[in-house]
């Protein structure tokens, strides 16, 4: 069964949400990170993924006062992402009490100390974050989605599926706020090339009807945010995905 993971975004202390990674569109909920994290936990939500867009932009994480809230205050695994880019970085995120970290950006700058991460801190703890600007060139973003590589998706999931990668978290960024549906056939295509590897998909989730589809696709797990925000998605019918399931 896909576990189902609700995202909670923050800048400058707010809850936030944009649409195709465009800084213009951000919108503002008036949400308290720990309320929300609460709620989330009393309808049996067990994972929560915590991104600091501050931390992102600037490569190096801000928001540790959230993390630490919401692990201090609850019972919920928080999935730490957001301008993690070093030892000290990991080290930091799990004393504020992160059960797992995400990360992109360095996995494009520095793929080899990316990879050994995953040894070093164990597959199960380490989760790559690898977005893409469009489905059709999978050329990725990084950096807060501000800047873009060259290398394709594919050639950056190979290089460390060889060592030992098992999750990924990856965004078409064109689909990301849009409320217009997932992109089905990349994250079809990914798990066609690399069937082994845990796939975490994330954007343009519209309700139920989608996750189930991603469900019977084999995805490992779906993150949401705008969808639960916008009041399309009630998590009183996230009841029939909620198995516990480690991450």
């Amino acid at each position: 069964m896909i576990q189902v993971i609700p995202s909670i975004a923050i800048r400058k202390g707010t809850v936030v949400k944009m649409r195709k990674g465009d800084p213009n569109s951000e919108k503002a909920y008036n949400e308290n990170p720990l309320d929300l994290a609460k709620r989330f936990e009393d309808h049996g939500i067990d994972v929560v993924h915590l991104v600091d867009l501050d931390g992102a932009e600037k490569g190096s994480p801000v928001n540790w006062h959230v993390l630490e809230t919401i692990a201090g205050h609850t019972d919920l695994k928080v999935d730490f992402t957001g301008g993690i880019s070093t030892d000290g970085d990991i080290s930091k995120a799990y004393e504020y009490g992160a059960e797992y970290i995400t990360a992109a950006s360095i996995a494009v700058t520095n793929p080899e100390l990316f990879a050994s991460w995953i040894i070093s801190y164990g597959r199960e703890k380490i989760t790559l974050g690898a977005d893409v600007v469009d489905r059709t060139t999978k050329e990725m973003l990084f950096r807060g989605w501000q800047r873009r590589t060259q290398q394709t998706l594919m050639e950056h999931l190979d290089y460390f599926h060889s060592r030992g990668l098992k999750y990924v978290k990856s965004t078409d960024v064109s689909h990301d706020g849009t409320l217009e549906g997932p992109a089905f056939e990349f994250y079809q295509d990914i798990l066609d090339t690399f069937p082994d590897i845990c796939v975490l998909a994330s954007g343009g989730v519209r309700g139920v009807d989608d996750i189930k589809r991603l469900n019977d696709m084999g995805i490992f797990a779906v993150i949401f945010g705008k969808a639960y925000y916008e009041g399309l998605l009630n998590l009183k019918d996230l009841e029939q995905f909620l198995v516990k399931k480690e991450l």
